[in-house]
């Protein structure tokens, strides 16, 4: 009797659990929740989102299995931001990716509570008070942020090499990216020690950037260097139509401008950006606290040269710079 009743006892728990077991496998994985707040447009940087996307699926996180996005973009118009931000917070969403400056001062507005990962922000984030400190940010708030100081440098020293001879170069930014003071005051800097005159133009529209061209030529200005922005990437190709209507050479932020039709480019890889981005999201997904991971500044640049806009300017570019180029458009 013992027997049989231990029997039945087991068989009963064995039925039990099997169903339990069933339901256990059955039950989907929580999906991650992911919010993306652009300044940019979301048609025109796609290679950056898709950077993104195809990082965190070499972390495992697959859209659909076990990540979902809720993309929010700007369309270069900052003042949408704080709605955004305040959009993807009530979805309550586990993590926020960033893009631009802007859109970090956004969220840090909307929550201090959902972690902030920076894919490109071109901001020092502890002078900004996005952060404590570059190795322990101490808050919601890590990623990946750019540098200007050494860039700026760089740029000029690019275009002089071109056409040793130049001495008035214009710089165009925008007063809506509070970012370019830092970056004009860091190429007046490099311009002071070699005696170079920076004609400064401001532009936040496409017409206000056809006014701004038209003034660089009146004023004789000899090459451009275009700051940074969201908005100008937007506007890549009326820059490169303007570049070569008004016969002035370029140095841009990022390839994607050169590729429109720009001279040249001396900046940080934005598709890397967003790669690192990726692996920040894996760690706060597994656990991480963003205060406790370290702020990463660029180790690696790039320098991108369009010969066809060379030969349609009558630039002939130097071997010391053609040698030392990432790519270079034919």
């Amino acid at each position: 009797m013992t027997t049989r009743r231990e029997l039945l006892t087991t068989l009963a728990a064995c039925a039990l659990a099997a169903p339990l077991a069933s339901f256990a496998q059955q039950q989907p994985a929580k999906i991650a929740r992911i919010g993306f707040l652009g300044s940019a447009s979301g048609k025109t940087d796609t290679h950056y989102y898709r950077a993104l996307v195809d990082g965190l699926r070499e972390h495992g996180l697959v859209e659909g299995k076990n990540i979902a996005f809720e993309w929010r973009f700007a369309e270069g118009n900052y003042e949408r931001l704080p709605a955004l931000a305040q959009e993807l917070v009530q979805l309550n969403v586990d993590i926020i990716v960033v893009n631009g400056m802007h859109a970090v001062r956004a969220a840090k507005k909307a929550t201090a509570t959902i972690p902030i990962v920076m894919a490109v922000v071109g901001a020092d984030p502890v002078t900004n008070g996005f952060a404590a400190g570059l190795a322990h940010p101490d808050g919601n708030i890590t990623g990946v942020c750019l540098s200007v100081t050494d860039v700026s440098a760089k740029q000029l020293e690019l275009l002089r090499t071109l056409s040793p001879k130049w001495s008035r170069i214009a710089v165009l930014t925008s007063s809506a990216n509070s970012f370019h003071t830092q970056v004009l005051d860091e190429f007046q800097a490099a311009a002071a020690i070699l005696h170079v005159k920076v004609l400064a133009y401001e532009a936040h529209d496409s017409i206000a950037i056809d006014t701004a061209f038209a003034a660089m030529a009146r004023a004789h200005a000899q090459a451009v260097v275009v700051a940074p922005d969201p908005f100008y990437r937007q506007q890549s190709r009326q820059l490169a139509e303007l570049t070569k209507r008004y016969r002035l050479p370029s140095m841009l932020a990022t390839r994607e401008l050169v590729e429109a039709g720009g001279l040249m480019s001396y900046g940080q890889n934005y598709v890397e950006h967003f790669q690192r981005a990726a692996a920040y999201v894996d760690k706060i997904l597994k656990g991480a606290r963003p205060g406790d991971l370290p702020i990463e500044l660029p180790t690696r640049f790039e320098l991108v040269v369009n010969m066809d806009t060379a030969k349609a300017l009558g630039i002939k570019i130097p071997n010391s710079i053609l040698v030392r180029a990432e790519r270079v458009i034919e």
